[in-house]
């Protein structure tokens, strides 16, 4: 597993996020727009608190590998929606995003969370992202057909926090 860093995003973290998105090949330029959309607000808007994006960067150079964004979802009880994870391409394989993920997880319990929830697209290309969840202990809760495109569902998978973590 890669030594990392996991730190809140840093405004000069932006341009290497957005590659990092545009390299992977998984997200259409409208997703990206959103994705920068959401990083302006976490970088811009302090007082908000509906996003929160950590970076991952290697411990020994500093480079950006990735990232995570998740937040409270509204008018809930203790719900996070993991919204972003993203890793570097090349670098993809190698525990990143499972490191992510963890941080996430162990991110949302401390702020009272006991459900995350996390939606992702049907289509072939995907099937390595939704198999990610599966292995890291979520569930497939729903799947609304057609929801982005016709033949692209929208696949919603869930993770029940434990109640404690441990060290």
């Amino acid at each position: 597993m890669i030594p990392i860093n996991i730190r809140p995003m840093r405004q000069g973290d932006l341009q290497a996020l957005l590659d990092i998105l545009e390299r992977t090949g998984m997200f259409t330029p409208e997703e990206i727009d959103v994705a920068a959309e959401l990083m302006d607000i976490w970088l811009n808007r302090p007082e908000q608190k509906d996003y929160l994006i950590y970076a991952a960067e290697q411990e020994d150079d500093n480079s950006v590998l990735g990232y995570v964004c998740y937040g409270p979802t509204p008018a809930t009880k203790q719900t996070f929606d993991l919204y972003w994870i993203a890793v570097d391409p090349r670098r993809q394989r190698g525990g990143i995003g499972k490191q992510l993920l963890d941080f996430a997880e162990r991110q949302c319990h401390f702020r009272g969370g006991r459900l995350i929830v996390i939606e992702t697209s049907s289509t072939a290309k995907y099937l390595p992202t939704s198999e990610f969840y599966r292995r890291n202990g979520y569930v497939s809760e729903a799947r609304i057909k057609d929801f982005y495109a016709p033949g692209d569902d929208r696949l919603i998978f869930t993770k029940r926090l434990p109640e404690s973590f441990p060290d």
